[in-house]
């Protein structure tokens, strides 16, 4: 194949990977708002969507087991709940408040105030030891803390309760990511595929996650919208509806890992800093959310900060130097971590000629 179509060949597949992704990031960021004014029940939907990705992922690796002839990992009883546990919590906690926070405030708000889970990513990364002290650090937390601060000042349509929730799961975010991190780099577990990863996640999240629906959304047994219905229609539209938000959290998954098995943990990462305006933009034409000139310029500031952060990371990692080596976390539900692909997986000849591999063979945590 001559090198000018092979180079539109791999421009062609990476667009089209971005779309895929933006399709699945951006679309469950407004199918979770669009469902909750009507369905006030965030940790029931989110109960729904784990169990969802639970039974796709199962049956994804039964479809790669009968492709490979390899069996797949199963982890222990002891590694499962003394290891993969903690993940397991912070991430239904970093999902379910999110998903909670969407009866209370807009998606600007939420996008913005969710971008700002890098600094807490970065506090226990440093914790965790997971990554070197940088001078630029400083820089990129101020940058993305003086954009939050003024997107959040004088918002029209700021909410306390809603702002306090995504920011506590940006917090929790934070320790979810830096275990995760953690989780696939041990060689030991097996846990270097995604599909693997949300495998095992799943059903301890669904345990982690239960009590507080309980606690909070007992009286969904007393609802019309599921358990009380009179019809058989309404029934199937609400858990067909449901299942959606499942899906698309599924396919949010696995198009960040064909992307950056495609490309690189870069295009990612750059990708998911077009997708944050891509969202703001669409929430203020499409659902009417109102921004002044200073959250316009608070967000740009932000976006600034998150830019630098990834542009460090790319800095370091070509000169070897394992200062950054998380990209940010974004607001898209059920986001889990990326490891590039071995050799012996998914080989692509035009991958040959990007000349980012020390790259790709790190966690790209989005």
């Amino acid at each position: 194949m001559a090198w000018p179509v092979q180079f539109l060949f791999r421009g062609l597949r990476t667009v089209g990977l971005v779309l895929l992704y933006y399709v699945f990031s951006i679309g469950i960021t407004f199918y979770n708002k669009w469902l909750m004014k009507g369905f006030h029940y965030p940790l029931f939907m989110t109960l729904v969507h784990l169990g969802v990705n639970f039974c796709l992922s199962a049956l994804t690796r039964r479809v790669m087991q009968c492709w490979t002839g390899k069996p797949r990992i199963i982890l222990t009883w002891e590694d499962y709940l003394r290891k993969v546990a903690p993940t397991a919590l912070a991430t239904a906690l970093d999902i379910g408040l999110s998903n909670w926070s969407f009866l209370f405030i807009s998606i600007s708000l939420y996008t913005m105030t969710k971008s700002s889970a890098v600094l807490f990513i970065l506090f226990f990364s440093l914790v965790f030891k997971l990554e070197e002290p940088n001078p630029f650090l400083i820089l990129v937390v101020l940058l993305i803390s003086s954009g939050l601060f003024m997107f959040t000042f004088e918002s029209t349509q700021f909410n306390m309760e809603g702002f306090i929730m995504v920011l506590l799961a940006s917090f929790i975010g934070g320790i979810r990511w830096t275990l995760t991190q953690v989780l696939m780099q041990k060689a030991e577990l097996g846990l270097q595929n995604p599909i693997d990863t949300m495998y095992h996640l799943q059903p301890l999240m669904f345990l982690g996650l239960f009590p507080l629906f309980l606690y909070n959304e007992g009286d969904l047994s007393a609802s019309e919208k599921l358990f009380r219905v009179t019809e058989l229609s309404p029934l199937l539209y609400s858990l067909v509806t449901l299942s959606v938000g499942g899906t698309l959290a599924f396919g949010l998954g696995f198009s960040e890992f064909l992307l950056v098995s495609k490309t690189s943990s870069l295009t990612l990462s750059i990708s998911g800093i077009f997708k944050e305006v891509c969202t703001l933009v669409l929430a203020a034409s499409l659902m009417g959310d109102r921004m002044s000139n200073l959250n316009w310029l608070g967000f740009a500031v932000c976006l600034c900060g998150i830019s630098l952060h990834v542009g460090l990371k790319t800095y370091y990692s070509k000169n070897k130097v394992p200062s950054v080596r998380q990209l940010s976390s974004k607001g898209s539900e059920l986001q889990l971590p990326l490891l590039q692909q071995n050799g012996d997986k998914c080989e692509d000849s035009a991958a040959d000629d990007y000349n980012d591999e020390e790259e790709e063979q790190e966690i790209s945590l989005h």
